[in-house]
């Protein structure tokens, strides 16, 4: 080759080429000088190409694609996306929704939760989804090279010269033979005779790639250099040939030649055959199991240019075909491809894949295993009437178990209940107790067959749950016994530490006589407390102990007093001076393992790991109140429907209904009917011994109060359908505790008297009560007391009712809502409720639902989260009936509202789980309702408009892909729910949507173009979702209505673009270019005019004409804009140069085009990038970054490699330097189409050249 010409020397140095040779400036030099230059001339934006209309030409060329030996290169597949619906996963063994709820439920909002949770996954799976990423997200994973494979060949091989034969094919541990034969001289010239043959020293032996070489010598001197070599990777049988020669045999060739040995005996002529035949035996299993890993194209138009009609190949077709595959498996796995030396392919960079989307699931905090074992208090003895048995507490304890948050000043679980007594001191019970008497009856979410009352009656294991733990966090016993007198009075006893029999005995018989005659009424008696956690990782503190056991005061017993106990437990000053009693509670706390067995959740659904063997011990999970903030809060996924109820204080000091009013216990019962003989309903949990569900629960009776305080929590399941006469009825009792002998024995008898009634209408304005309550105490209980109304004026509506203390409101009661059926938030409230009386809106008036739609932008952020699928569900089947485009408009405003809401909290992830699993497209109804892509598209396209709201826009914009991938999936479970995927793509949507595409695409432009400085994160995240909505739309619809789509988009961008838009640019086509079916949407196939023609005889396209790029729409387009970059500074030929480079990568690395027929044809779309490179070879500085050494005044020997000269200060003229520098020819045979051998050689060399230029 020529060297480039040299300046003459009297020519001066220009100063700016003096100033190069300055370390570090150069990079620096050629990007200011690059940006004058732009500055001052004015670039020429690239002329736009239309595309082709990609589907008539795949009609027009149907016969050229069917009978292409690729055609696989050039169609769709037909199974190339399909909808799915996977079962719902949970851990439980049943649906916790109950059996009938979905026949109970008549409000619209518990409806569609109870769908929600009932729903199993609707998902739309791609078949070849694996391959739309990057090349480091393809299936077959780039394999990290430490260094390249050590190739050995014959003369590196070290062989003892005095070696024999038979060793050396032992060490090498593959087939050997040696022996003498005779060689016939096979020249087609002369003819084979007698004399012709040699006698010659034959060896037979593996290489180190495993296939094997039949060498011959003139004698047995083996150490020296062979005569010559038969090479079996290239023989296509073995057969036996006495035409010319007694004991002779051939060995067929894959070129049609062939040689004629000859052995002395028959014996050896057998066993030479019989070797050489099972070589090739292992040579065609090598073959066939390639076959059976699916390389079935492996070299088909290298067949064809070998010819079909070999006489080996009819002599042994199978064997000559399984040869050659085997063959080429061979050099390609020895071979590492050129890719692989890449840095780029070496990155672990998966900042572009798409995060990993799972179902919504159950989330729990920081489990904890709390196991109880033991409560015993100093004083001791023998409970029996005969004194047999064991030693143990002298009456009944009940055990409370809850945790407490100091920091946050709040309860935050439910109440764990445990019967820790010993079997002969619950015998001191009576047996007929009312809170047994009233268990009998139906019960809500026992599971018959699965559930055994008997094994929950006495739990001793409950799991809490922390979501936010730390240290501050307390476990607290509350501990009960039988109501006696006062809790000091009782107390007295316990804390004395003398061990007196005497005091046992005493304390004995008075707590056989209370549990006779009281043991139904509990009252306080003492707590004690313990950490949990040592720090906010939530690493348990098992080596804490529980504190002394402190007697309880009966003026501190709310949850309040006991949130200030706790904040001085660390203070051992004030600890001290609270009054102990003396005893030891054992609990002990752990972790849960993920499978732990045989427990139940709160509403007693029990989990998968659930053994039904009634002696096996139950454990209970225990509720966490979490709080109410939405990072804290998961998309609800079971049916729960629980209500906590809290009696907190009673003001009875200033009654006058009532003579005897101070042991007051209170009944709590839940009722549906405010009738006289009406029945409460048997959904309470219940307490330890007793049932599992009963009719009413007593909270602690404090003896000798007026005014008393409550710390119990009742524990209600609640009815699927709540209606208006739904209500809690609480009953107040004087609970009289003398046992005295005095008076008569009826006065002795009576043991409660009733002393008040008091309700609580479960619903307000169509939700349930939960804020604290005072309401009044009445004297009497008319029917139809929930009916009265105070009208003013000392006037009333409804029965007769004798308020005690004069109406005042006596009772403070609150009630907690833990339900995923019933939502607290009015404004949601509301808005379900005004679509079921408008059929979802397609009976409303518009107005009206938009003033519903706008209060939804007031609803609460957790309750949001909570209740997201459900939500979302409710407002696209809204846009689909809504009859006005405002409606749709403040539809799509509140989802973006919604979208934006979980991203700020950093709760994205739900949002992916619904679009992939929980959405679900309504069935489509033409006449009636409409499809949420095309009602979504339109809307969207309303909001973008330059005179809409900005702040919804710049949402819209920022979380677009959220509406991009409802898009998409609405789009695929329309084509195949209406069996519409069976159509030709330009009938499978109608006119209408494919307008309401294009325009949001050119509504898109600007606000990305222009809005990249203002606002940067919304416009990038845009035009990356629009990139994936316009790659997935070729999977569904016309795809040259796509191209053309692509094609408006980026003639949106323009040379001299800030680096930015560049960016965005390159993005987009990045993310286009990787649609798994890239090579298909290109059609690399021959567009010439008339009679069909090899690839071979083509005259193929080496520059980007416009007909290239039309035809060949996707990768003309990139070449373009790649040609365009390289005239800009280098960060942006930088950026385009790293997104082509990878996406040859891609193609390497594909397993779908492995095979060298593949990549030749690959290699045919990619031609003008040499044009393009040899036009910007004045930008690639090969001496800065060449891998090889390159010095100025040597020869490049590779063709492949040489690059033409070119005086670096003149700028080549378009056109002229690719004909005048490289022929067609040395294109030719770099592509593989003038000499096919090299034809996967393109993408290698283009990469190398690629890398280069960088």
């Amino acid at each position: 080759m020529s060297q480039p010409p040299l300046l003459p020397a009297s020519a001066e140095t220009r100063k700016f080429t003096r100033a190069l040779s300055k370390p570090g400036t150069a990079a620096e030099l050629r990007q200011s000088v690059s940006e004058v230059v732009r500055g001052s001339v004015l670039l020429a934006k690239p002329k736009l190409i239309e595309p082709l209309d990609y589907e008539n030409v795949i009609v027009q060329k149907k016969t050229q694609i069917l009978n292409d030996c690729l055609r696989e290169m050039l169609l769709f597949p037909y199974d190339d996306f399909q909808t799915a619906i996977l079962r719902r996963q949970g851990r439980y063994i049943c649906s916790t929704v109950p059996a009938k709820a979905e026949e109970e439920a008549q409000s619209l909002f518990v409806t569609e939760c109870i769908k929600t949770y009932n729903s199993d996954w609707h998902l739309v799976n791609y078949k070849y989804e694996d391959y739309s990423g990057e090349f480091r997200q393809l299936p077959n994973k780039v394999v990290k090279l430490d260094k390249l494979p050590v190739h050995v060949y014959e003369v590196d091989e070290e062989v003892d010269k005095d070696e024999d034969a038979a060793s050396l094919g032992s060490q090498k541990g593959g087939i050997t033979k040696h022996g003498w034969l005779y060689k016939g001289n096979m020249n087609s010239a002369i003819s084979v005779t007698m004399r012709s043959f040699k006698r010659r020293f034959f060896h037979l032996i593996q290489l180190g790639d495993g296939s094997y070489n039949l060498n011959f010598y003139k004698d047995e001197k083996i150490s020296k250099e062979p005569k010559g070599s038969i090479f079996l990777d290239s023989c296509m049988g073995v057969v036996q040939n006495n035409k010319v020669r007694r004991f002779a045999f051939e060995l067929k060739m894959q070129d049609k030649s062939s040689y004629l040995l000859a052995a002395d005996s028959e014996v050896e002529m057998e066993e030479w055959i019989t070797i050489l035949n099972k070589i090739l035996q292992l040579n065609f299993e090598a073959a066939m199991q390639e076959k059976r890993n699916g390389d079935s194209h492996e070299d088909d138009e290298q067949s064809k240019l070998e010819g079909s009609g070999s006489g080996l190949d009819s002599y042994l077709p199978e064997l000559a075909k399984s040869a050659r595959e085997a063959e080429i498996k061979l050099k390609s796995e020895s071979r590492v491809k050129l890719f692989y030396l890449d840095p780029d392919a070496q990155k672990l960079d998966f900042s572009s894949a798409e995060p990993e989307v799972k179902s919504f699931e159950e989330k729990f905090g920081k489990r904890i295993l709390v196991k109880c074992n033991d409560l015993s208090f100093n004083l001791q003895c023998c409970v029996a009437e005969n004194e047999e048995g064991p030693t143990t507490n002298v009456e009944p304890f009940f055990v409370t178990l809850s945790l407490f948050d100091i920091k946050y000043n709040r309860k935050i679980s439910a109440d764990f209940h445990v019967d820790l007594n010993h079997f002969s001191v619950r015998q001191m019970l009576a047996t007929t107790s009312p809170a047994l008497m009233n268990g009998s009856g139906q019960s809500p979410s026992v599971l018959k067959g699965i559930l055994h009352e008997a094994a929950m009656q006495y739990p001793k294991q409950g799991i809490f749950s922390v979501t936010c733990p730390h240290p501050d966090i307390f476990l607290v016993a509350r501990i009960e016994k039988v109501l006696q007198g006062s809790i000091t009075h009782c107390a007295e006893p316990y804390m004395k530490s003398s061990d007196s029999s005497k005091v046992a005995q005493k304390v004995l018989k008075n707590a056989k006589q209370a549990c006779q005659r009281l043991g139904q009424y509990r009252m306080p008696f003492a707590w004690a407390a313990r950490t949990l956690f040592k720090d906010a990782s939530g690493n348990l503190d098992k080596n804490a102990r529980f504190s002394a056991i402190y007697r309880q005061d009966s003026n501190k017993l709310s949850n309040d007093d006991m949130l200030k106990l706790l904040a001085d437990f660390r203070k051992p000053e004030k600890m001290a001076k609270l009054p102990v009693i003396l005893g030891n509670l054992d609990i002990t706390i752990d972790n849960v393992s993920s499978d732990f067995p045989n427990y139940v959740n709160s509403s007693y659904i029990p989990t998968k790991q659930f053994e039904t063997c009634s002696k096996t011990p139950i454990t209970f999970e225990v509720e966490e109140f979490v709080p109410c903030i939405p990072k804290h809060t998961q998309p609800y996924t079971i049916y729960t429907n629980h209500l906590y109820v809290y009696p907190k204080y009673l003001k009875y000091d200033s009654q006058k209904s009532f003579a005897k009013a101070r042991n007051i216990a209170i009944c709590i019962e839940f009722k549906d009917s405010d009738e006289e003989d009406s029945q409460p309903l048997k959904c309470i949990y219940g307490r330890p011994g007793g049932p599992v569900f009963t009719r009413s629960a007593f909270a602690a009776v404090l003896h000798h109060h007026q005014n008393p305080e409550f710390y119990d929590e009742i524990k209600i399941e609640l009815p699927t359908q709540l209606h208006e006469k739904h209500h809690l009825l609480l009953t107040f009792f004087h609970v009289s505790c003398d046992n005295s002998s005095k008076g008569s024995t009826k006065k002795r008898d009576v043991v409660e008297t009733q002393v008040g009634y008091s309700w609580l209408p479960l619903l307000k304005d169509g939700r349930v009560v939960t804020s604290e309550q005072h309401i009044p105490v009445s004297a009497n209980l008319p029917s139809g007391y929930l009916g009265y109304q105070e009208l003013g004026m000392g006037r009333h509506y409804g029965p007769e009712i004798k308020w005690v203390d004069g109406g005042k409101p006596l009772l403070k009661i609150s009630t907690h809502l833990v339900s995923t059926v019933y939502t607290q938030d009015q404004h949601l409230h509301n808005f379900f409720q005004y679509c079921q009386k408008t059929e979802s809106g397609a009976q409303a008036l518009g107005n009206e639902l938009v003033k519903y739609l706008k209060s939804l932008h007031a609803m609460e952020g957790h309750v949001m989260i909570a209740f997201l699928p459900t939500i979302l569900n409710q407002l696209f089947r809204v846009l689909t009936r809504a009859t006005q485009e405002e409606v749709a408009v403040n539809v799509t405003r509140v989802i973006i509202h919604v979208v934006a809401q979980c991203h700020e909290e950093g709760l994205e992830s739900h949002l992916r789980s619904y679009v992939k699993y929980a959405y679900k497209a309504e069935p489509y109804v033409a006449s009636e309702y409409k499809t949420v892509h095309e009602e979504l598209t339109k809307s969207m396209t309303t909001i973008l408009k330059p005179s809409a709201d900005f702040l919804t826009s710049n949402k819209l914009l920022k979380y677009s892909w959220f509406f991009f991938d409802v898009l998409i999936k609405s789009m695929a479970q329309h084509l195949i729910e209406n069996s519409k995927v069976k159509l030709l793509r330009n009938q499978r949507f109608p006119a209408s949507y494919h307008h309401a595409v294009e325009t949001v695409v050119n509504m898109l432009m600007p606000h990305i173009t222009q809005k990249f400085r203002d606002n940067p994160e919304a416009s990038k995240n845009a035009n990356h979702s629009l990139a994936v909505f316009i790659k997935r739309c070729f999977t569904f619809m016309d795809r040259g209505f796509v191209f053309k789509q692509i094609n408006n988009y980026i003639s949106c961008f323009a040379p001299g673009d800030p680096k930015t838009l560049f960016e965005y640019k390159f993005e987009f086509l990045r993310v286009v270019c990787n649609h798994e079916h890239y090579i298909p949407l290109n059609l690399p196939m021959p567009f010439g005019k008339g009679r069909i023609q090899r690839y071979q005889d083509l005259q193929l396209d080496y520059s980007l004409t416009d007909e290239f790029c039309r035809n060949h729409f996707l990768v003309g387009l990139l070449l373009r804009e790649v040609g365009t970059a390289l005239q800009e500074f280098r960060e942006v030929r930088l950026i385009a140069i790293s997104v082509l480079k990878n996406l040859l990568i891609k193609h390497s690395f594909d397993d779908r085009y492995a095979s060298r027929s593949h990549q030749a044809r690959i290699a045919t779309l990619y031609l003008p990038l040499f044009g393009l490179l040899i036009e910007n070879v004045q930008r690639i500085n090969v001496r800065d970054v060449s891998p090889f050494p390159v010095n100025a005044g040597m020869t490049v020997k590779d063709e492949s490699l040489a690059l033409p000269a070119v005086n670096p200060l003149v700028t080549p003229q378009k056109g002229s330097t690719l004909d005048n520098s490289l022929h067609k020819d040395l294109l030719g045979a770099i592509s593989g189409i003038g000499n096919a051998p090299c034809s996967c050689g393109l993408l290698s060399t283009i990469t190398l050249k690629v890398s280069w230029s960088q």
